[in-house]
């Protein structure tokens, strides 16, 4: 039986260079992203931030800003996930980044340019020119994200 959707989000920027670190999601939405995660009931969305964190990409959170907040229409694999009430944090981080190799096929850190080539692929896929085949094998941001970076003039 799937968990019930909690509708809340937290996705996290770690920049390193001038780079965005990213994760390929291994499952649920596929697609590249910030590590992100659902905020749990009761669990305080800045607590969940340094946890998913960790768990995602192994680095511990030294400082977490909150950037930008709002709903988004996105799908989940949960239960009655058809959208989600997000908090995205600046994280400043520790550590050297280890994946989880449960939840991510990749993790590394994108350029600007790097980040708008993934959008870029996201949008072919948004507009029906990429099969769903040809998009598991070689994704682009995942939709929300690609949201989510153009809201916040990243990309």
């Amino acid at each position: 039986m799937l968990k019930k959707c909690d509708n809340k989000c937290v996705g996290m920027l770690v920049w390193r260079n001038g780079k965005l670190l990213l994760i390929e999601r291994k499952r649920g939405t596929l697609g590249f992203a910030p590590p992100a995660g659902h905020v749990e009931e009761g669990d305080p969305f800045e607590e969940t931030a340094k946890r998913e964190l960790e768990e995602e990409v192994g680095l511990n959170a030294k400082t977490i800003e909150l950037v930008i907040e709002g709903r988004k229409e996105n799908p989940c694999r949960r239960a009655g996930g058809s959208w989600h009430y997000w908090k995205i944090y600046k994280v400043e981080a520790t550590g050297e980044v280890t994946r989880s190799e449960d939840e991510t096929k990749s993790a590394d850190f994108y350029s600007v340019d790097q980040l708008r080539l993934l959008a870029e692929r996201a949008d072919e896929y948004l507009r029906g020119e990429i099969a769903q085949d040809a998009w598991e094998q070689s994704p682009g941001l995942e939709p929300v994200w690609r949201e989510w970076l153009k809201e916040m003039a990243i990309i």
